[in-house]
């Protein structure tokens, strides 16, 4: 499969014809969406979806998401489904299985959101908005960088206990590029430690995996 990287928290993977779109949200720029068979969405933040752009797609599009987005998407051509913590299915010819159920703690006074991670053909996981530990074998890990709800100490303990053979950074369009330059040396130091492949991918930048 090829993966390619977009503004933000969005990936766009293809294999056979096919074409899966995680979280193209507001900060995502770009038709991401053109030629897409399916599209999944890990929870209500409008980083993660835009509402209005999903208005304006196929109605053949399907979509994969938790209850609380699902609400959201009344008005969307395509066919919304609803997914929790330990189902499974298949998307655009991708092989499913969802991890977690809520997004990590963000602020005390604002309720914890519903959030869902997606496993796709046993080898890439995409947390969403979490640190969730699926408890299976994880080769290629699209790891969140930056959040109000994450340290770069926490994103190390994550990256350490998942151990993936492959990390790539997401949830890093807030950055400048000084920034930006601290994740990359801090995936640097992780990926020198553990042997593996961990980096910041560019916006547009593709990688083809197993």
């Amino acid at each position: 499969m090829e993966l390619t990287k977009y503004g933000h928290a969005c990936v766009r993977l293809e294999k056979d014809g096919n074409v899966l779109v995680i979280d193209p949200g507001a900060f995502t720029e770009g038709p991401v969406l053109e030629g897409a068979d399916a599209v999944l969405i890990t929870h209500e933040h409008m980083d993660h979806v835009d509402v209005e752009r999903l208005k304006a797609a196929s109605s053949d599009l399907e979509i994969w998401t938790c209850e609380a987005v699902a609400a959201q998407l009344t008005e969307v051509p395509g066919k919304v489904q609803v997914v929790r913590h330990g189902d499974d299915f298949t998307a655009a010819g991708f092989a499913v299985k969802v991890f977690g159920e809520w997004h990590a703690k963000n602020h005390p006074d604002v309720p914890i959101a519903q959030n869902v991670g997606f496993m796709l053909d046993d080898e890439v996981f995409y947390p969403g908005d979490a640190l969730t530990v699926p408890g299976v074998e994880v080769p290629t890990l699209l790891v969140p960088t930056n959040a109000p709800w994450l340290k770069l100490m926490e994103m190390v303990d994550y990256l350490r206990t998942i151990r993936p053979a492959r990390a790539f950074s997401t949830h890093d369009g807030l950055l400048n590029d000084i920034g930006l330059s601290l994740v990359d040396n801090y995936l640097k130091l992780e990926s020198d430690k553990q042997h593996a492949d961990m980096r910041r991918l560019k916006v547009g930048e593709s990688v083809d995996l197993p």
